[in-house]
């Protein structure tokens, strides 16, 4: 072979380029996708555990407890989520909202209840969003009283300072953005899973019998013989599969392959040996205790199980970890809340681009703040770690419900599945979850209520923004005439004309917007060149340039331009109107152009629209809702609005 057709020894292949992304983008997931319930450890075994030992302990409630907690990863994360829920993605997207959009597109006219739905997950998240940072990092840092030396300063009061400080920092952060310290994110969790996994290495000696927990006969005569309390357990089970909605959530940003082979080959390996390792530390502790008569008592197995000298650098692993858990979580909030926003169910807020290179680095302040505040009432209300694990299921296990529901919607609309089938498929996931979601309901009174409150004030304000956008639309709709008539009688009667383009945004392109009319009316004058523009949010995450734009010539005055985006992105209307571009053929010169946008002034009224308390939201909301004009990207200096007055 002649050397000048050889390869290099040091030319990478392109097999070689693939495997090294795929392992870069392994490393990214295991520390954005994992970190949540990578960090379950710290406290779920202690409180399943800690539940049922009101009369005393035995061998037969450790081996349940633990049987009951890897039985939850095999079937809730590996089965439903790693292996089938991963598959229902929407042009590579997850989440509750991308399902939702996804099944709206199938339904037709019964897209209401994918978007119902929708909002129901999504309003539980934000419960999940507050309770996650402040659970995860209090649980971290009340490590510290199990160091001996530092047990005398750390008390209750100081841990939760500390807690704060640390929270009160993450959040403040959170508008530099996470682009720079992102990269140290997966390299921080495979460092605390691999120091897990030796931890419960080196305790599973202390009982090699350990490994029959995998038997589920374990675990079922716990729950047969335990009553109300299993149900109890069970709930505090489930702790250690909190953070599995976020496989399929961040699925957009890292894809499937990465997110299995860092569960797979990582994740789950290492969160059962932990969990083995407290079980087996557990047991040990409950026969020396019976040996020497004393009283066994349930412990912080997760830092007692480390020798004194490593304890210090674990809890300092452990906060970073957490930390890391905690920015995935703000992160998929500010993510949702913007799909939420594309998808018409919350307000416009001002949302700020932190990265010149990752479109999905993102900072909202207003959620920012609102999360930061929840968070530290959790912590000051709740005090303790232990505490606060009654309130965190019930947000979980309900989004997880509304998620297999769509997963059903999804199979059967979208994949096109028998109903047979789909049921078969999905009915067994749904009555999973349905359990878990009772066992937890149980706990309402311990704190469960905390996420459910969270839930319905968020829910209540989407249907208070959704309802309120469907009257003043109904009301536009009423008060407008088609524009091809309008265009018909302007070509019998032309007003007089002005130099310069005029953009006009409406929600209804074919009808003759408000803003439209009362420039005509008052000002009794038409430009040169109108452009009629309305915003479409497609059933994807991403619309490419080829599809962004249709347009639509209606006469020598007007023409129609829809612009399409998808639902985790946002509008540039002067970019996509193709200002500045000649070969463009909406190319319009930004001097000679004015945007009409229409600004209606609400009226509350008790016998119309809805009840007077709910239009006071729905006018709070509207007021506070982010200037349209910077949401669309649009030149402050180049906008007119006008308007009526309108009841709701």
């Amino acid at each position: 072979m002649s050397p000048a057709v050889q390869f290099l020894p040091d030319q990478p292949s392109s097999t070689h380029l693939r495997h090294r992304a795929l392992a870069a983008l392994t490393v990214g997931a295991i520390g954005v996708v994992f970190g949540d319930i990578g960090t379950s450890p710290l406290y779920a075994f202690r409180e399943a555990l800690a539940l049922c030992g009101a009369d005393g302990f035995d061998a037969s409630e450790i081996l349940g407890v633990l049987s009951l907690a890897l039985w939850s990863l095999i079937l809730v994360v590996s089965i439903k989520y790693v292996m089938f829920l991963t598959r229902a993605d929407n042009h590579g997207e997850g989440g509750v909202l991308a399902l939702a959009a996804l099944a709206r597109g199938a339904l037709g006219r019964r897209s209401q209840i994918a978007l119902v739905l929708g909002a129901a997950g999504a309003a539980l998240f934000y419960g999940d969003a507050i309770i996650t940072p402040a659970l995860s990092v209090l649980s971290a840092m009340e490590g510290l009283r199990t160091i001996p030396s530092a047990a005398s300063i750390f008390d209750e009061h100081t841990i939760r300072l500390v807690t704060i400080a640390i929270l009160i920092a993450l959040f403040m952060f959170q508008r530099r953005g996470t682009a720079r310290v992102s990269a140290l994110f997966g390299p921080v969790c495979i460092v605390w899973f691999l120091a897990i996994a030796a931890l419960g290495i080196w305790h599973i000696a202390d009982e090699l019998s350990i490994f029959r927990v995998f038997d589920p006969v374990y675990g079922i005569a716990f729950l047969a013989t335990h009553g109300i309390t299993g149900l109890f357990v069970l709930g505090a089970v489930f702790l250690t599969v909190t953070g599995a909605e976020a496989l399929t959530a961040d699925m957009g940003h890292f894809g499937v392959v990465p997110i299995r082979l860092g569960w797979f080959l990582l994740v789950f390996p290492t969160l059962t040996l932990n969990y083995l390792g407290q079980g087996a530390f557990a047991l040990a502790h409950l026969e020396a205790a019976n040996a020497g008569g004393a009283v066994f008592v349930n412990q912080d197995w997760f830092y007692v199980m480390a020798p004194l000298p490593v304890r210090g650098p674990l809890v300092v692993l452990a906060g970073l970890a957490t930390v890391v858990a905690s920015q995935a979580v703000i992160t998929g909030a500010f993510s949702l809340t913007q799909q939420a926003i594309q998808l018409g169910l919350l307000p416009r807020l001002r949302i700020r681009q932190t990265s010149g290179v990752l479109a999905g680095q993102i900072y909202l302040p207003a959620i920012n703040w609102m999360l930061l505040a929840g968070v530290l009432i959790l912590v000051v209300q709740f005090k303790t770690s232990s505490a606060m694990a009654a309130a965190y299921g019930i947000a979980v296990t309900g989004t997880m419900v509304v998620t297999t529901l769509l997963g059903y919607l999804v199979v059967r609309h979208v994949w096109h599945w028998s109903r047979a089938l789909a049921l078969a498929a999905l009915l067994p996931f749904l009555a999973l979850d349905l359990v878990f979601f009772g066992a937890n309901i149980l706990r309402v009174i311990e704190g469960g209520w905390v996420p459910l409150v969270i839930a319905a004030a968020i829910g209540l304000l989407i249907a208070t923004w959704v309802r309120g956008r469907a009257i003043v639309r109904d009301f536009e709709q009423q008060q407008s005439i088609p524009l091809i008539d309008l265009a018909a009688a302007l070509a019998k009667r032309p007003p007089e004309r002005v130099e310069g383009n005029a953009v006009f945004l409406t929600g209804n392109p074919h009808a003759a917007p408000g803003a439209l009319l009362h420039n005509l009316k008052h000002n009794k004058v038409l430009h040169e060149n109108n452009v009629i523009v309305t915003i479409r949010t497609a059933d994807r995450p991403i619309v490419d340039h080829e599809h962004r734009r249709t347009i639509e010539r209606v006469d020598n005055n007007f023409s129609i331009v829809v612009l399409h985006y998808g639902f985790m992105e946002s509008p540039d209307v002067p970019r996509d109107l193709g200002f500045g571009s000649k070969g463009e053929d909406q190319g319009l010169d930004a001097m000679k152009t004015s945007f009409f946008i229409g600004r209606n002034t609400l009226k509350p009224d008790a016998d119309q629209g809805m009840p007077l308390w709910q239009d006071r939201i729905f006018m709070f909301l509207q007021r506070n809702a982010n200037d349209p004009t910077e949401f669309l990207q649009i030149p402050p200096g180049k906008v007119l609005e006008l308007g009526e007055q309108v009841t709701v």
